[in-house]
């Protein structure tokens, strides 16, 4: 257990060179992964139980004691990137398909890494985890209503197979895994060491599967993409923030916000993109997650060396001994 450990931090700290490597290998040799299509949805699910295993009930508390923050992030999470997924995708003249790819991306909850980055980054901890449980567990109601509302116009979907697939890849293990927490707890806590290295195995496979089986897209319209996911991650990181400051949250809340709208489960967006749409439709999520873990370590960098106001970090470390 103890090297099970260490490798997961080790591919912890290297993980977007390691997804960066993933997608060059894909579209080098394509034919090598074309099958791995029909595994994401799988690869997905194993991720979101070890997501529901890191889960307590007392992540959810602040819901209840700064309900204001929270349904503020929420909104934030729900609005400016699906805005922006379809907004960018027409300004850059992207096909029906890659414009679907981009507004399922902005149209996902929040992304499993974004905790650690807020952490990092001195940020408002609790508020980070209970907006991404919270998000998640919108996910199957929200995110069709959005992708139909958005996409519908262009493209066929169906809200309620979008429905029962958030279902089926992201409810039914969160909750599974919550449930193990609460039942086994000494058992949880001996794996829970080993979860980063099933989750960042996880996302590489979906990469490699998304890269190789859209690799002739990819290469004609690569650079559209790359521009299209870096607009939409920055644009959600800086409006995150401006909103949290605008709206009164202390600079600790706002930069759990900036990160919680800026970084997106991507690995669910190539889920749904791959079921639903067509392959090609998911390689702004495959980008995607590359790109929002490297912007997000660096933001989370920057802010690391830039201290909160002594009082802001009292009432931080007060809010987080009430959680």
């Amino acid at each position: 257990m103890l090297a099970l450990k260490n490798i997961g931090e080790f591919v912890g700290k290297w993980f977007a060179l390691i997804v960066v490597a993933a997608g060059g290998i894909a579209l080098a040799t394509p034919d090598t992964f074309a099958g791995w299509g029909s595994a994401i949805p799988w690869l997905l699910t194993v991720i979101m139980l070890g997501m529901g295993m890191t889960l307590r009930p007392v992540d959810f508390a602040i819901i209840a004691k700064r309900p204001w923050a929270m349904i503020l992030g929420i909104v934030a999470q729900y609005t400016v990137m699906p805005g922006l997924g379809w907004g960018i995708a027409h300004a850059l003249n992207m096909s029906p398909v890659l414009t679907a790819g981009m507004i399922l991306v902005g149209c996902a909850p929040g992304g499993t890494a974004s905790n650690v980055m807020v952490f990092l980054a001195k940020g408002d901890t609790a508020l980070s985890v209970a907006m991404t449980s919270v998000s998640t567990l919108l996910a199957p109601v929200l995110t069709p209503l959005l992708v139909l509302l958005l996409v519908g116009e262009d493209l066929p979907v169906s809200g309620s197979a979008l429905f029962v697939s958030i279902v089926k890849i992201v409810l039914v293990p969160v909750i599974l895994g919550l449930v193990l927490r609460l039942v086994f707890p000494k058992f949880v806590d001996r794996i829970i060491d080993t979860l980063p290295l099933i989750s960042v195995a996880g996302i590489t496979g979906v990469v490699l599967a998304v890269v190789a089986g859209s690799a002739s897209t990819l290469t004609s319209v690569g650079l559209t993409i790359v521009v299209a996911v870096i607009l939409h991650n920055i644009g959600g990181l800086t409006l995150g923030y401006t909103i949290g400051t605008l709206c009164g949250l202390p600079k600790s809340s706002s930069r759990a916000v900036s990160i919680e709208v800026g970084m997106q489960n991507s690995g669910l967006a190539a889920a749904l993109a791959t079921v639903h749409f067509a392959p090609a439709a998911a390689l702004p999520a495959a980008i995607f997650s590359v790109w929002h873990n490297v912007s997000g370590s660096l933001l989370a960098s920057y802010w690391s060396r830039r201290p909160l106001a002594e009082e802001q970090m009292f009432d931080s470390a007060q809010q987080e001994s009430s959680v």
